[in-house]
């Protein structure tokens, strides 16, 4: 008997399958809202806030280190005014003892230990402040130490963005300018105009031979003339033939007398003979 495992061992699969489809769906959606927050963001608008959000924080920050001052002024004041008491219950103490009053002079005593305690506790915190007050001024022109800095390096950085962008712009134009398929065009439309004037060429051969050919064949048929004259020629010559005859002399134009020529005048129809 074969061990066919645990009677609900496939339904995890599904289960499996969902997972690995979730995981997919959200590697897809990180892929897509990732590439679409890449081409959103802006070097140049994301430096510009991020200088604006530490300008911000500086009123905050003068307003914590004027409050610190404050207290260390206010504990400056209150050590004052312990001081002068304490020298003032001293006073009264010594003239209590010189007028024999030792119950004023106890009291005294009394009042000035609590405000030599009081003095004690107030210096400490003056320290307290004044160390407090050291570090948060320190810390504050650090941070604006660093804020002008940032300042430059993110005015550096927007003058780099702009440039890359305008070099970007730039490229785009040279490339829209460069032969592309036209250079192919213009190469196959070159091809065809050469072929089409070579083709010209040839048949101008061809007739300008078929010409020469008409005039050399005229030009034979001539020779061949002549010397078919020239053997006649010889001919006659030798005896062989007889001469040829004389053209007619053409006979001279008669000349009218005046009484031919009135008869002309006088009859049209009549010939100077008749």
């Amino acid at each position: 008997m074969t061990d066919r495992g645990p009677p609900h061992a496939g339904l995890l699969k599904p289960e499996g399958g969902r997972d690995d489809m979730w995981q997919r769906l959200k590697r897809l959606l990180r892929a897509i809202f990732g590439g679409l927050i890449e081409r959103a963001e802006d070097p140049e608008l994301i430096l510009q806030q991020v200088i604006r959000d530490m300008r911000d924080k500086l009123p905050q920050m003068n307003e914590n280190v004027a409050q610190v001052m404050a207290t260390q002024k206010l504990l400056e004041k209150e050590v004052a005014t312990l001081e002068r008491e304490i020298t003032e219950f001293d006073a009264k103490i010594r003239a209590a003892i010189k007028q024999g009053r030792d119950d004023l002079a106890t009291a005294f005593i009394s009042a000035l230990q609590e405000k030599q305690v009081a003095l004690e506790r107030s210096r400490q915190q003056l320290e307290a402040a004044r160390r407090a007050s050291e570090q948060a001024i320190r810390f504050r022109d650090n941070y604006i130490l660093q804020l002008k800095k940032r300042q430059q390096e993110a005015m550096q950085l927007i003058a780099e963005h702009r440039r890359a962008r305008i070099q970007e712009q730039l490229a785009q134009t040279m490339a829209s300018f460069q032969l592309g398929d036209e250079a192919g065009t213009f190469e196959e439309m070159r091809e065809k105009v050469a072929r089409r004037v070579a083709a010209a060429e040839a048949k101008m051969e061809l007739a300008a031979t078929g010409v020469e050919s008409q005039i050399a064949e005229i030009e034979k048929e001539a020779l061949s003339m002549q010397v078919q004259e020239m053997l006649l020629a010889y001919k006659r010559q030798m005896g062989l033939l007889p001469e040829a005859p004389a053209p007619e002399a053409a006979l001279p134009e008669k000349t009218l007398g005046p009484a031919e020529e009135e008869t002309l005048r006088s009859d049209p129809l009549k010939t100077p003979e008749g």
